[in-house]
């Protein structure tokens, strides 16, 4: 490892480059007019500037070597460029117009491509979006997204779920490194706050090729907001009000650059109270969460580098049935109150028409959760007090969890050889876990990985090609001495081409792994709100993976359809099963493995008819179906549904970027359970909202108002896990917020 890296670096030692400029125009493709505030973006050296009244623009500092600019604007195709610099010093740039909405670069992919380039499909949504359509937190806003949906323990707790699979299986990336936060447990959630997080990116499917294990049923991968434009400062205040929960979150940044340095911060608070029902108050949902970010950069004509850190502090109930009915925010016993700091760094070394890009990371995940006590009969007379005294520095944690991962990830983006993009690299993880309570979910073990990998993309004019192979090992030390290792080789290939003008296929092959977690191999106890006794199974092998997946697309100036399928046979499934003993009352679950499939996709229709641009009707349709090689199906699969959406679009002197919707989501009945489930029934939610901005004392304010869940629906998803106790959903809720520009 140590010879790979340092080969990479040396290619990092550089003579001294030329200080190149580029300038140009953005004009309309028709009418040959400039576009003013059109962004000019470097994808790769994250600049960029925005057109003057005229259209024209100017970016300074540049270094040598092939790039891709992102052109964009409100109304027209966005649109990727590549250049050679110092080659191209000049140039127009002609965009059409368009009602579709604005196309983003996918980063979580290696070659970074608008997502109408891009060989993998990957969906991409802003936060802004998800917050306007009344999300309540992070976890709660990506079940938006197609393909995507959430296991929940109320509304703090939520784990994503990619076509059917969660946990472990899937990655999530934020700051551009893996978070590590005891992610397997069913209580643990994203830890996160949707604070600071520009849009969010979804790969469905296998990533180890990118990522390693982990990634075997797909990505979720957040971006970060982007540092203010060179010689450019922004604040800006954002605040929301949840009527069901009678909770707030705010938040409020800062950020400024030169033509050099630059830096940004955002702190944010939520509180909530319990979620209501149309019946009751869900005891113990309550929760507070408090989050600060911070960034800082450095960039020349050869050399960017950034450092950003986050900090999250959340206190959340655990609810255990219908009990006091209250609207105070402070968790009752029994809670979680988990510190999750996030420090990360990104470089790149720009050589000659290649780059040198090196992430590092460390994360510190300070879990802890708190419990009744047990008392003896002599005290029960003070169980009252002890219940009511929920003082962090009085109580001690019954479990107590410190987990320490340092993570690092080097590519090497070699020259362009005619049509080849070939990115080589090397990822790696040292993570240390440590126990401090007097109960112990998983032992003290020290867990150390290492891949490499490499991949290229060929261009031609109609078809793109993508391919690429890595190596992983990774090793597990548990104190008592369980030492395992788990080696795989994974590979992946995807074709994208136009079939007929406007009609484009993806196929993608792919294998992926997922090594048995700590859990799955040592558990030996009961956890607080499971209700069962785990015993682990230290002879588990990795699960193993293979997807096809296949993507058709349709897109002109009025309609757009997809129709995306795949198939993803796991060999070695882990799962747990009953053996039908009971210990303290708990019955026993040991871990088993099996293979087994799951298959299934998305379908989805978008008209916008001209000349009625102002005009959005969508409709999507997503399944899936999970089962054992028995014919038995795997639990936690999300039921069908059916979401339809009619959206019009507003714009008036006084009033920029307003739109107003209104949506149907069905949830089709679940009958196809494990045999430890139970069936879930269908509903159907309606929410609606609008939104636009306007000047405020000069300013720009951006208000929101959206319900969910209008006809108070008594419903129960079957991802929740107050699912056994009969526990409804929350009931209608009605979303306020407000942004305003300083």
């Amino acid at each position: 490892m140590k010879l790979f890296i340092n080969a990479l670096l040396f290619l990092a030692v550089a003579n001294l480059y030329a200080q190149n400029s580029i300038k140009g125009t953005v004009v309309d493709a028709n009418t040959k007019q400039g576009l003013m505030d059109a962004s000019v973006y470097f994808i790769d050296i994250e600049k960029g500037t925005s057109t003057n009244e005229n259209g024209n623009f100017k970016i300074e500092n540049l270094p040598s070597g092939n790039y891709k600019i992102l052109v964009s604007i409100l109304g027209y195709e966005t649109k990727s460029v590549n250049l050679k610099i110092p080659n191209i010093t000049n140039l127009e740039i002609s965009l059409n117009p368009s009602a579709i909405e604005m196309e983003a670069i996918i980063v979580s992919t290696p070659f970074h491509k608008l997502q109408s380039d891009n060989v993998m499909k990957v969906e991409h949504e802003t936060i802004k979006n998800l917050k306007a359509n009344g999300a309540v937190n992070l976890s709660d806003g990506i079940t938006n997204i197609a393909g995507v949906e959430s296991i929940t323990t109320g509304l703090s707790i939520g784990k994503p779920v990619i076509r059917g699979l969660s946990s472990n299986r899937v990655l999530v990336y934020a700051q551009g490194v893996r978070l590590e936060n005891q992610q397997f447990g069913d209580e643990h959630g994203l830890g996160l706050s949707d604070s600071g997080i520009e849009s969010v990116e979804v790969i469905k499917g296998p990533a180890s090729l990118l990522y390693g294990s982990d990634a075997l049923g797909g990505v979720l991968y957040l971006n970060p907001e982007k540092f203010a434009e060179s010689n450019t400062s922004h604040a800006d205040f954002n605040g929301n009000y949840f009527s069901n929960t009678q909770g707030f979150n705010t938040n409020v940044g800062y950020k400024s650059s030169d033509d050099h340095f630059k830096f940004l911060f955002r702190g944010s608070l939520a509180e909530h109270a319990d979620y209501k029902t149309d019946d009751y108050r869900v005891t113990n949902t309550r929760f507070r969460e408090q989050d600060f970010k911070a960034g800082m950069g450095y960039q020349n004509n050869n050399f960017k580098t950034e450092f950003r850190y986050n900090v999250n502090n959340s206190k959340l109930g655990i609810p255990e049935g219908i009990g006091e009915q209250s609207t105070l925010k402070t968790p009752l016993l029994p809670y979680q109150n988990i510190t999750n700091h996030i420090f990360s760094s990104k470089s790149t070394v720009f050589l000659n028409n290649s780059r040198l890009d090196i992430n590092l990371g460390y994360l510190y995940n300070d879990r802890k959760e708190f419990e009744e006590h047990h008392h003896d009969e002599d005290e029960d007379e003070h169980e009252e007090e002890h219940e009511e005294d929920h003082d962090d520095e009085i109580l001690e944690a019954a479990l107590h969890m410190k987990l320490k991962t340092a993570n690092y990830d080097v590519k090497y983006n070699l020259p362009e050889l005619g049509k080849f993009e070939t990115i080589v690299g090397v990822q790696g993880m040292n993570q240390v876990n440590s126990n401090y309570g007097e109960e112990q979910l998983i032992p003290n073990a020290t867990t150390n990985d290492i891949g490499v990998l490499a991949t290229s993309h060929i261009h031609f004019e109609k078809v793109g090609i993508q391919f690429g192979a890595r190596f992983d090992n990774r090793n597990i030390k548990v104190v008592s001495g369980l030492q395992k290792d788990f080696n795989s080789f994974n590979g992946a290939f995807g074709i994208k081409t136009d079939i007929f003008k406007k009609f484009t296929a993806r196929v993608n092959l792919a294998t992926g792994f997922r090594a048995p977690n700590l859990s799955e191999l040592t558990s030996d106890g009961s956890h607080e709100g499971t209700n069962r006794y785990e015993v682990g199974n230290p002879d588990l092998k990795s699960e193993q993976n293979f997807q096809t997946d296949i993507a058709l697309e349709f897109k002109n100036e009025h309609v757009e359809f997809f129709i995306n399928g795949f198939y993803n046979k796991i060999n070695n499934y882990i799962f747990l099963s009953p053996n039908g003993n009971t210990i303290n009352e708990d019955p026993v679950y040991l871990y088993l493995q099996d293979d087994a499939n799951l298959y299934g996709g998305e379908i989805g229709l978008h008209f916008h008819p001209h000349p009625l641009d102002w005009l959005h009707i969508e409709s999507s349709f997503e399944t899936v179906t999970g089962e054992k090689t028995d014919d038995t199906y795997l639990p936690l699969i999300p039921a069908n549904s059916l979401t339809n959406l009619l959206r019009v679009e507003f714009e008036k002197t006084w009033l920029k970027k307003g739109y107003s919707f209104v949506k149907l989501t069905t949830t089709f009945s679940q009958n196809n359970i494990s045999a430890f489930e139970t069936s879930s029934s269908g509903y159907s939610l309606l929410s609606a909202g609008i939104v636009g901005s306007f000047n405020l004392f000069k300013n720009e304010a951006t208000v929101t108002l959206s319900g969910t869940n209008l006809t108070n629906k008594a419903y129960i998803n079957h991802l929740s896990r107050l699912k056994p106790d009969n526990i409804y959903n929350m009931g209608t809720n009605i979303t306020f917020g407000l942004t305003y520009n300083l």
